[in-house]
């Protein structure tokens, strides 16, 4: 086994070397004494119009796992390494930016840390944190994208760990809030909706906030675009926006009778009109009623 000095031993010591990581460790005090540097990887994002946002995804050291600087893989941290690892692989599937992925670690950390986890399935509880810190960070995924990764663990696993991450950042006062205007361009990308059509999505979501909408975020952006792609010489049929953003046809179906009434106010004057708004499918709790409130 190769020997050099390590700076934490204050002596030269064994070495192990990860070829997966590119990282030689300490055999004794577990301190990496060298990292080679990770290759810049480009993965699209959103917010950037060329679609090229390069970012590090799998940075060999990790501040959760520091010291004064350094960083120390002590034996009982091995766990903790091998979650990380699953968040980065994760993470990489779903083609997300390192930050999304180190707020995943720290959420994960914080979990373990108030022993918040150990009754939740593994997978769904890494499932969940990376669920979360894309919502803190403004670039929330669906429950079906995130379940697509996670792992063979359940979207009930996954919600049940949710649920726990939730009530552990509410007793820290640290409980994120999504906005529906952040599915509303992927959503719409993926159905290929016109430049017109992406514009009126989302100026209608945008206004929801001035509705009693109790829905889940997702399903609000999902039925704003079925109610718009109705309105548009490009319609769509439920089947294909639930293809498109992951939320289920039943879910959208239920929520556009809540959304419809509000048509008049969500969908923009200048994209449609009262004559344009009767070509809405109306629901059956609404035919016997005045159209649009």
């Amino acid at each position: 086994m190769e020997e050099t000095y390590c700076s934490n031993c204050k002596s030269v010591t064994a070495v192990i070397k990860d070829d997966s990581t590119g990282e030689t460790i300490c055999s004794d005090c577990g301190l990496v004494l060298e990292a080679y540097s990770s290759e810049w990887r480009t993965f699209r994002d959103e917010s950037n119009d060329n679609g090229d946002d390069p970012h590090r995804l799998g940075d060999n050291s990790n501040l959760l796992l520091s010291n004064n600087g350094l960083t120390i893989i002590p034996p009982s941290s091995n766990s903790l390494i091998k979650a990380f690892k699953a968040i980065e692989a994760m993470s990489e599937r779903l083609g997300l930016v390192s930050t999304i992925k180190d707020l995943a670690d720290e959420i994960y950390k914080k979990m373990e840390d108030a022993k918040s986890s150990k009754r939740i399935n593994k997978n769904a509880m890494l499932a969940a944190c990376l669920y979360t810190a894309c919502k803190r960070l403004e670039k929330p995924r669906t429950m079906n994208e995130i379940h697509s990764v996670a792992n063979g663990a359940t979207r009930k696993e996954i919600g049940r760990a949710n649920l726990d991450i939730s009530k552990h950042l509410e007793e820290k006062g640290d409980v994120p809030f999504v906005d529906p205007g952040y599915f509303v361009r992927r959503f719409c990308f993926n159905l290929g909706m016109s430049n017109k059509d992406v514009k009126a999505a989302q100026e209608a979501v945008e206004k929801t906030a001035e509705c009693d909408i109790r829905r889940n975020p997702a399903t609000v952006a999902a039925t704003i675009i079925y109610m718009i792609t109705q309105l548009s010489d490009e319609r769509k049929l439920v089947r294909d926006v639930a293809d498109a953003t992951g939320v289920a046809q039943g879910t959208i179906n239920n929520s556009y009778k809540d959304i419809y009434k509000n048509a008049s106010r969500l969908v923009p004057a200048w994209y449609a009109n009262e004559e344009d708004l009767k070509k809405l499918c109306i629901p059956k709790r609404y035919r016997k009623k005045i159209p649009h409130s």
